[in-house]
């Protein structure tokens, strides 16, 4: 008991950053963690798709009781110990094997909404993202094109619809060059692992099948001629960039590559290029996301979306950027400055 004691005052009056993400997440959240945790911080790792099975929480008034507390394998985590968040992922609940079909709409309902209400109590605090600027601009790529080009970054011809007819006027005012893919992802991993829809090439042979849109909106931008595509890495103010070269075959989408290995290499993005990317994600709300952009072959900058979680373990690895070193050093300034 004495033990238990001396952990439980030790967990309530240290510094801790809760780290939210899931459990197949590896390699990234060790490098955040670790870094965490040399500057004197206890980095508590929340795995989001185990809140129901791992996880016993208690939650109350101020003063009352035990406040707002969660227990996850023996570790206890209280919100008022909390002072920073770093919001990686957020992976669907799982369920008990066990449950029955019947009753697991409302096992999800009602989990979701604990660990809702538990994440509302540290919304004063600094987030990496913030979770609601997260969420909205993931869930609309519209928003992200409109902001992009706000602040001044060029990005393709672009329609949302499931309107086959417009799509072939479109197509011809492309001169037949035109790209589809979907507004979400099918997978949340890089791994290659799981289902995946990359982006694709429209062929003339493909307008008849557009009908099926009724089914499945998507969405349309013209065709860039790449000279070569860009993965840019926002933190806070901070650029990591990684260059695809076009190689001799020019693809589409880089990560359909699965199997014809391609070299990442450095690379310095233009200030003005920079600028106009910071000025975008303080728009847009975010301190940190993964970028994707083109350079074309006329050398200009083309922007095609920000993934406020997106993925950066492959820069990290092979280009040894100390992406995850910047974004713990980030969260402590935020910290620090208030």
């Amino acid at each position: 008991m004495e033990a238990i004691a001396r952990r439980l005052l030790l967990l309530f009056t240290t510094n801790m950053i809760l780290c939210l993400t899931h459990s197949q997440d590896f390699y990234t959240i060790d490098i955040v963690q670790q870094s965490l945790q040399r500057a004197g911080f206890v980095a508590v790792r929340f795995n989001s798709d185990e809140f129901g099975a791992h996880c016993r929480f208690n939650y109350s008034l101020p003063g009352d009781l035990h406040g707002n507390t969660l227990l996850i394998d023996g570790q206890v985590i209280s919100a008022s110990a909390i002072q920073a968040v770093w919001y990686r992922k957020l992976w669907d609940l799982k369920t008990p094997e066990d449950l029955d079909p019947a009753y697991r709409n409302t096992y999800l309902k009602e989990y979701n909404t604990y660990q809702q209400i538990f994440f509302n109590q540290l919304q004063d605090l600094p987030w990496m993202n913030n979770m609601q600027a997260d969420h909205a601009v993931c869930h609309d790529k519209l928003r992200q094109l409109k902001s992009a080009r706000a602040a001044g970054l060029t990005i393709p011809q672009t329609i949302f619809t499931n309107d086959a007819g417009l799509i072939i006027d479109f197509f011809d005012r492309c001169n037949g060059r035109l790209v589809a893919k979907l507004h979400g992802a099918l997978s949340r991993s890089m791994e290659g692992n799981a289902a995946f829809f990359p982006t694709t090439r429209l062929t003339k042979d493909d307008l008849p099948l557009l009908d099926g849109l009724a089914y499945c909106p998507m969405i349309f931008q013209e065709y860039i001629r790449k000279a070569y595509e860009l993965r840019i890495v926002y933190v806070d103010g901070d650029f990591f960039t990684g260059k695809i070269p076009r190689g001799d075959e020019e693809v589409t989408d880089w990560r359909a590559t699965r199997g014809r290995p391609f070299q990442w290499q450095h690379y310095t993005l233009p200030v003005t290029i920079q600028e106009k990317i910071s000025v975008m994600m303080q728009e847009l709300g975010l301190h940190f996301g993964a970028l994707d952009m083109i350079r074309d072959i006329d050398g200009e900058y083309v922007f095609l979306e920000v993934n406020p979680q997106g993925e950066w373990g492959m820069l990290q690895k092979d280009l040894h950027y100390p992406i995850g070193e910047t974004i713990a050093q980030k969260l402590i300034n935020r910290i620090k400055n208030g």
